[in-house]
């Protein structure tokens, strides 16, 4: 992953067939990081958080072998 600056250009090259997503737009504000979690809300992270602990969050199709549980401290 690259942040680039306003003006700022990359050249992108790929040794194989690939897929590039390029996503701009303004900045989304102060964000806050829990675990593998992120939101603007501190709320919104602790509700995830207990969602995972929970095990009330949908997983991928396939993705049911194990649960990995969340750090005690979040980190």
């Amino acid at each position: 992953m690259a942040v680039l600056g306003n003006g700022s250009a990359v050249d992108i090259a790929a040794r194989s067939p690939s897929t590039v997503m390029s996503l701009g737009g303004e900045p989304l504000g102060q964000r806050f990081l829990l675990w593998n979690f992120v939101s603007s809300s501190k709320e919104r992270l602790e509700q995830a958080a207990e969602d995972w602990r929970q095990q009330r969050m949908k997983l991928p199709v396939g993705d049911t072998l194990e649960f990995i549980p969340m750090p005690e401290n979040g980190r």
